[in-house]
């Protein structure tokens, strides 16, 4: 909105040409919804403890747990809001794809408050069923993920795998169903993974910082050539939009971080799970997700597997506790080493997803 406003005046001050940069306003995106989520934060914290919206803990977890019952949840909306302010005030506002990126945050969102508020007024760790969840969530995925494929054409149905030189696949009618599907579960993989003070945030700051370069590259018609990527130019201002989002976690994890004064809940969680799986699909990076997002994928996965041995051996358990985090805490470590060692992982994963850029 600004570079609408300030560029037709550069006649007159010529210093406001710095809004044709992409590199300017992503800078003062990721600023910006950092401060507005550092200033905020108190207050929405505080707005919470007094509307009672606190959170439930699993009575079958880590007894160390039961200390953060009635922690303020629901904070996602800080990031949310964070988001949504510096976005619309640093992008071109004729770029679609931006628009569809905070579609997809605020829809997920919503889901998600649904369920934080039906767990808060249960007094119970469970809100939606998953039957529910799971509609809201496939409605949610196909309106955005239609609305991808209508913006960019019968092209997006390409899958660009990694590490090969022959590395176009083309999913055609099937691509649809198949992104509904993706989009879903990595909303979910997210939602999963928050269960520890910074744990989830920390990672998708990770996942951001990587995509954050992708997006930027694939965006460049000379480094997309230079680097045999697909070039994408309508994705140039999600660079915008991957800066605002990292400022606003950034900020969030100020007041996420152990021991947290506030939770991100569902309405946190599903929405960033939710529009990582879109930025991915719009700069055709989804099985690079896979590697960016590894230790979502690694939690998700410990869930599954838990589930599939507990029936296959009638009772028997493969971890102590799934997600993979309880089992580790279960097994000794503190909370905090937990967090850490994944951090390490997450930025390790997204080093290793960046490397592919030259090997194809």
């Amino acid at each position: 909105m600004l570079r609408e406003f300030l560029l037709p005046l550069v006649k007159y001050f010529t210093p406001f040409n710095i809004f044709r940069y992409l590199t300017f306003r992503s800078a003062y995106a990721a600023v910006t919804a950092l401060l507005i989520s550092y200033v905020l934060g108190p207050w929405l914290i505080d707005r919470l403890r007094v509307l009672k919206f606190g959170q439930s803990v699993r009575l079958d977890g880590p007894q160390s747990h039961l200390a953060k019952t009635g922690t303020p949840t629901m904070g996602g909306i800080l990031i949310i809001l964070s988001v949504l302010i510096s976005v619309v005030l640093w992008i071109d506002i004729s770029s679609v794809y931006c628009w569809i990126a905070l579609s997809a945050l605020i829809g997920f969102g919503l889901i998600g408050a649904a369920d934080d508020i039906l767990k808060i007024k249960k007094h119970s760790s469970d809100g939606l069923s998953v039957v529910q969840k799971l509609i809201l969530q496939f409605i949610v995925s196909t309106i955005i993920v239609y609305s991808i494929y209508r913006t960019t054409g019968p092209s997006i149905t390409k899958l660009y795998v990694p590490f090969f030189k022959v590395h176009v696949v083309d999913l055609g009618v099937y691509w649809l169903p198949i992104a509904i599907i993706y989009v879903a579960t990595w909303s979910n993989a997210v939602n999963i993974t928050d269960g520890l003070d910074g744990l989830a945030v920390g990672l998708v700051i990770f996942a951001v910082l990587a995509f954050s370069v992708l997006t930027y590259v694939t965006s460049r018609a000379d480094w997309s050539q230079y680097l045999g990527l697909p070039y994408i130019k309508q994705a140039s201002e999600l660079t915008v939009f991957n800066f605002a989002l990292l400022g606003a976690c950034v900020g969030f994890l100020w007041f996420n971080a152990h021991p947290a004064e506030i939770f991100m809940g569902d309405v946190g969680s599903l929405s960033l799970g939710g529009v990582l799986a879109v930025l991915s699909l719009m700069v055709k990076k989804e099985i690079l997700l896979l590697v960016i997002g590894g230790v979502f994928v690694v939690e998700i996965g410990s869930v599954m597997l838990q589930v599939v041995y507990f029936k296959l051996t009638k009772g028997k358990r493969l971890f102590l506790m799934a997600p993979l985090h309880h089992h580790f805490e279960l097994s000794g470590l503190k909370e905090t080493k937990v967090v850490v060692r994944f951090w390490i992982m997450g930025g390790i994963f997204a080093l290793i997803a960046l490397s592919t850029l030259k090997i194809q």
